[in-house]
């Protein structure tokens, strides 16, 4: 079929295969996990704007409400419904069709299983056979009925006999009859507007069916026009993929080399900033650190030269002091009784005024303070920003290596979009749809020409279904006729041989009702069973399937059309019936407004999973990016200058300081008593010695000590205090130094091991990441072509609304008001059994009888005589339980008012 070979021609451009694309993925991670080294996951890839297909407009919407007479179809199904309740029986008509592929042959269904399969379809049409059954019953019947009613009545018989008997209640008899005909009349009138209501939707909607006709005819020509331009559309967006790559190997070295930086960096940056800690604007501290270690050298080298000095001069004090009291304690006056205890009191604290502590034989630090100096003339945080200057160089060494393969790279693509290009020629896709094009123009005028027809053979079918109705309402009018007449002309005051005319009428007109009821009820009962085992069975087993998608079940069974060939589809389409393609699924894909290509899973035929592979990314390509070579061994992050300049500031001598014995001595105080506290002692207990020149030379003592604690104990006191602060700021500081440089030297030779013997698999595997972002673009570009061509390209919606538009012709405008007529003109003829009992009955009310009941009074006796007068007026007695005599009246001449 020509639109099956256009269909096919789309498979020139499609996507690579998800199994492959998965294989390589499953591959990769394999390699992640294998290669322990690798840790970084590749950055996430810019996605790429395709832009959007141009997409094709449909004017089919394949949706029917069916409005008002929607209710009418709601009953008609919850009736066949009840009719047939059992399920679809899928798997009942697929052993039917498969046991009998060869042809139905009569000895065939003597076998057992066909006669299993006989009793299963009995027993699921059972409600329709029931149905049918008593509707041939009522065809067969009703001619018989009639034939001995008619011939019933000509015996006089059924109501035959033009005489009515005085009964009592013959009002309340009459009334009952008057409202059942006019309740059965009624409901044959709403039958007949609901048949009639059906018959008309069939002739409206034909005309709506030309519109989803033409709808259609045009959405196939939209699909089949919009096609070429997507599919160009797609074939150009290769470009977009394209220039990305260019772009990333424009920029290969801020892309490749900063990634390669980055990787670097995890190691190299922690040991740079442990280096610039010390040294840059980064280590401000770690100079902090060295200059107060500087200042800390300095306050103890200059505070201990100034308590070595001060402490002899304070010693060589207090000895002149303790001699000068002592000469004073050898006064004759201290040798008065009274004085005497308190001048050996005052000669026992003399030992007490000398020094405590010794700073003599402390070392000095001027070796540490010597190296210091020296290790602060050198600018360490100028050679390590050299080093991490040169480390920051990475991108720019990495795109002058790469600048030769750059420019291979761009004439490869440059070779694959040709390639891209001169495939994308081969195929007369264009041409193929315009042929399509032209196939659908003349279809469509080929249906248009069967318009006329439709709408002749419409106006006979509209013809025959309104004679079938007219026949029913020949019926009503007669029936409501005969009402009218009957009911305005009759008189109770009249007897039942002289009634009036419209009376008479009247009953006349409900009698040729009934006769036209026999003559017609089973004409119409036999079109409304034809039409009831046909449309209901339809509705059952062809519209309800279809509605609900099991019709595509059977369609789709495996092995049901050959033996041979296990899905019909593919193997009508593509002569491959394994493929598993399946009307359902391909309705379904359409119905969501999918690609064709997707819907008919023509991946399977025409595959370019292998032209993808070979022009878009290749193994060429792959081998021009292995080998890219970075060579990074030059890069050197601490000279030899800067370390041997970190190594004299661990090794400055600091922590070879005697801490200890300088704490000791610090802690020891300056002289051995309170200088302040033993002047006041000194003075109290002179003040005890009577006044003279003992009292006065000791309190001058005094003076003299508080003078030397002034002038020479508090500066050695502050000196001490530095000193002690140093020593401690010192002893912290020479406990954490080494350490801090040992660390930053191994996390500097770390980086650099790591630079120089590492590179080559950094680089290689930053590498493969850049290759792999390149390739990315690539399956981006796949990948959106095959969500195109899932999607977007030759969106096959017009099949499905092919489909779901022969459904709506099919189910709902025709089989739903075919069924719908049936059921009004069906409950017309049901109607018709009571309507003629009815009119049979409430005609003996108003037609003229032949003869009629008299009862006589004779009051002398006390006997009633019952009597029948004829229409000429003589009377007979009819029966009397109290006389043997026969009175005969004349009234041929009395009038009828005299009765």
């Amino acid at each position: 079929m020509l639109w099956t070979r256009w269909l096919v021609l789309l498979l020139w451009w499609g996507a690579t295969s998800a199994e492959q694309q998965a294989d390589e993925r499953d591959g990769h991670r394999a390699e992640v996990r294998s290669d322990p080294r690798r840790q970084r996951s590749p950055p996430p890839l810019e996605p790429l704007d395709f832009g959007f297909v141009p997409a094709a407009v449909y004017e089919t919407h394949a949706y029917y409400e069916p409005g008002t007479i929607g209710i009418l179809f709601h009953m008609v199904h919850a009736f066949l419904y009840v009719v047939q309740p059992n399920s679809f029986p899928k798997d009942l008509i697929v052993r039917i069709i498969q046991q009998n592929m060869g042809g139905i042959k009569i000895e065939e269904w003597r076998k057992p299983e066909n006669v299993v399969l006989l009793l299963q379809w009995i027993h699921y049409e059972s409600g329709f056979l029931i149905c049918t059954a008593f509707g041939i019953v009522f065809v067969v019947l009703t001619p018989i009925v009639a034939t001995c009613f008619c011939m019933c009545r000509c015996c006089d018989n059924c109501g035959g006999e033009m005489h009515q008997r005085q009964r009592k209640n013959a009002d309340c008899h009459r009334g009952f009859f008057t409202a059942s005909l006019i309740a059965t009349t009624t409901f044959i009138i709403l039958g007949v507007l609901v048949a009639y209501a059906a018959n008309h939707n069939v002739s409206s909607q034909i005309k709506s069916t030309r519109r989803l006709i033409n709808t259609n005819m045009r959405d196939l020509k939209t699909f089949a026009n919009n096609t070429p331009s997507q599919i160009e559309y797609l074939t150009a967006q290769y470009t977009t993929a394209k220039n990305k790559v260019l772009s990333d190997l424009d920029n290969i070295g801020p892309l490749l080399g900063a990634r390669i930086h980055s990787h670097l960096e995890k190691e190299v940056v922690p040991a740079l900033d442990a280096a610039l800690r010390m040294a840059a604007a980064k280590v401000e501290s770690a100079i902090k650190a060295m200059r107060e270690t500087k200042e800390a050298l300095e306050n103890v080298s200059s505070a201990l030269e100034i308590l070595q000095e001060g402490m002899g001069k304070l010693q060589a004090s207090l000895a002149g002091e303790r001699s000068s009291l002592s000469n004073t304690l050898s006064d004759p006056a201290c040798t008065n009784g009274a004085v005497s205890p308190t001048c050996n009191t005052i000669r026992s604290t003399l030992p007490q005024l000398g020094i405590n502590a010794d700073f003599s034989k402390l070392p000095n630090v001027n070796y540490a303070l010597a190296n210091m100096n020296n290790v602060l003339k050198i600018d360490l945080s100028n050679f390590v920003q050299k080093g991490y200057a040169s480390f920051n160089d990475t991108p720019a060494l990495v795109k002058e290596q790469t600048r030769n393969i750059v420019t291979g790279v761009k004439s490869m693509l440059d070779k694959i979009g040709n390639e891209i290009t001169a495939f994308s020629k081969m195929f007369p896709v264009e041409s193929s749809l315009a042929n399509f094009t032209i196939f659908l123009n003349d279809r469509h005028k080929v249906i248009e020409s069967f318009y006329p027809q439709v709408d002749q053979m419409d106006f006979y079918r509209w013809i025959a279904c309104v004679t079938l109705l007219c026949t029913v309402v020949l019926i009503l009018a007669f029936n409501m006729l005969g009402l009218l007449c009957g009911t305005c002309g009759y008189d109770k005051q009249a007897s039942p041989t002289t009634r009036g005319c419209l009376s008479n009428t009247g009953g006349n007109l409900l009698m040729a009702g009934v006769g036209f009821s026999f003559i017609f009820a089973w004409g119409l009962m036999g079109v409304v069973t034809t039409l009831f085992v046909v449309g209901g069975n339809v509705e059952k087993l062809m519209c309800e399937p279809l509605a609900n998608r099991q019709l595509f079940k059977i369609i789709d069974t495996p092995f049901l059309v050959h033996p041979e060939k296990r899905n019909f589809l593919p193997g009508m389409l593509f002569q491959n019936p394994n493929i598993d393609l399946t009307l359902g699924s391909m309705y379904r894909e359409c119905y969501e407004n999918n690609g064709l290509y997707h819907a008919l899973q023509l991946e399977n035929i025409f595959n370019i999973n292998s032209f993808l592979n070979r022009t878009v990314y290749n193994k060429d390509l792959a081998k021009v990016f292995e080998g890219v070579q970075v060579d990074l061994k030059d890069i050197s992050l601490l000279d030899r200058a800067s370390r041997d300049n970190l190594m004299n500031f661990a090794n400055s001598g600091v922590g070879e300081i005697d801490y200890p014995a300088y704490l000791a001595e610090v802690n020891k105080g300056v002289t051995v008593v309170d200088l302040l506290s033993f002047c006041s002692d000194l003075e109290d207990q002179a003040d005890q010695l009577p006044r003279g020149a003992l009292e006065n030379a000791l309190k001058g003592h005094a003076s003299s000590i508080r003078a030397i604690h002034r002038e020479q104990v508090v500066p050695l006191e502050q000196a001490m205090s530095t000193l002690s602060q140093s020593i401690k700021l010192l002893q912290r500081t020479s406990n954490d130094l080494p350490v801090k440089v040992t660390n930053i030297l191994s996390a500097i030779d770390a980086a650099e091991y790591l630079i120089t013997h590492n590179a080559s698999h950094v680089v290689k595997q930053e590498t493969k990441v850049f290759v792999q972002s390149l390739e990315g673009y690539f399956k981006q570009y796949t990948e959106w072509v095959k969500n195109s061509l899932t999607a977007e390209v030759a969106q096959c919606k017009p099949i499905s609304n092919m489909v779901d538009s022969m459904e709506i012709v099919a189910c709902s405008f025709i089989i739903d008001s075919v069924n719908t007529f049936w059921m009004g003109l069906g409950a017309c003829c049901i109607l018709l059994i009571p309507s003629i009992i009815f009119s049979v009955k409430l005609a003996k009310y108003y037609r003229r009888m032949d003869t009629e009941d008299v009862f006589e009074d004779r009051a002398e006796t006390g006997n009633r005589d019952e009597q029948v007068c004829d229409i000429s007026g003589n009377v007979a007695p009819l029966s009397s339980p109290y006389n043997d005599t026969l009175t005969w009246f004349p009234r041929a001449s009395a009038p009828p008012g005299e009765w």
